[in-house]
């Protein structure tokens, strides 16, 4: 059951803690538009087991899970990363940031506005430069026909019925639009399930967000810290070229493209993501 932590104006986040509470690196897991902390369970898991002295943090965004609701006013990339700074700010030690899609956009703008000196890493997984328009319309305009797609299978009890009555729905729209090659089953239920909490009112508020954020400005932040950027070569939604794009500027930046991968890299390829997180730990321990 997450737990809730409260901020300034009286909105809370719910999170989940894994691994060792006094460890000195924190691996913080920033999720996706529409989306919440289930997202990361595998990685959750596979951190813990690779290596249990990791303290692991996964929440829900405002306005996503079971954080507080968001309005127009707060339903923005910099209300996002001031949520991320108050909610760093009661941890200590150094950090890494994992972000996926909008998550990396999450922490970009935290680094940005707070300049958190504490970040001694950055992976960013999915996550648009922004550069190609139609990438930042296309998964709400595909979503909001998959979604009208699930309604008329599954009935208005939608999230209810979802787990028991999905496949139908999701074989030739989901799976094709949001994962690579050879989808976990049980992924593409989770992923049906989170969407389907989230629509239409969360990817109402958060669309037009995505679209105004200035990433560009935001990265520079990040010139000396380590960014890795991963994206699939499957995934429909950030071509592979925005991975290269998001560390052209940095000087200790690493672009990575999984093979047969899709959007979903939490799901779909948490194995080669933890030893890359631990990688990034690692070094970190290792400068001090």
């Amino acid at each position: 059951m997450p737990e809730r932590v409260a901020l300034a104006d009286g909105a809370s986040l719910a999170l989940v803690r894994a691994g060792d509470p006094a460890a000195p690196v924190t691996v913080v897991l920033l999720h996706s538009y529409a989306q919440d902390h289930r997202v990361w369970h595998k990685v959750v898991d596979l951190l813990g087991q690779a290596d249990p002295t990791v303290r692991v943090i996964a929440y829900d965004h405002r306005g996503h899970g079971d954080s507080t609701p968001a309005e127009p006013a707060t339903a923005t990339m910099e209300q996002l990363g001031d949520d991320l700074a108050e909610l760093l700010a009661q941890t200590d030690g150094r950090l890494v940031l994992v972000g996926h899609g909008m998550g990396g956009h999450v922490a970009l703008a935290a680094i940005a506005r707070h300049e958190p000196k504490r970040v001694a890493g950055l992976v960013l997984l999915s996550t648009s430069t922004g550069l190609v328009a139609e990438t930042s319309a296309a998964l709400p305009r595909s979503v909001g026909r998959l979604v009208q797609d699930l309604h008329a299978i599954l009935g208005p009890r939608i999230v209810g019925q979802v787990r028991q009555r999905i496949d139908k729905a999701t074989t030739a729209g989901l799976r094709w639009l949001l994962l690579g090659d050879d989808p976990d089953p049980d992924d593409v239920r989770l992923v049906a399930e989170m969407i389907a909490r989230h629509w239409p009112d969360t990817a109402a508020l958060f669309h037009p967000a995505l679209d105004r954020y200035d990433r560009a400005a935001a990265l520079a932040v990040t010139v000396d810290t380590p960014v890795l950027a991963i994206v699939g070569e499957r995934d429909r939604l950030v071509p592979a070229a925005h991975a290269s794009a998001l560390v052209s500027g940095n000087r200790r930046g690493h672009a990575v493209t999984l093979p047969g991968r899709g959007h979903m890299l939490p799901l779909e390829a948490a194995a080669q993501i933890v030893p890359r997180i631990l990688g990034l730990v690692g070094d970190i321990l290792r400068d001090g």
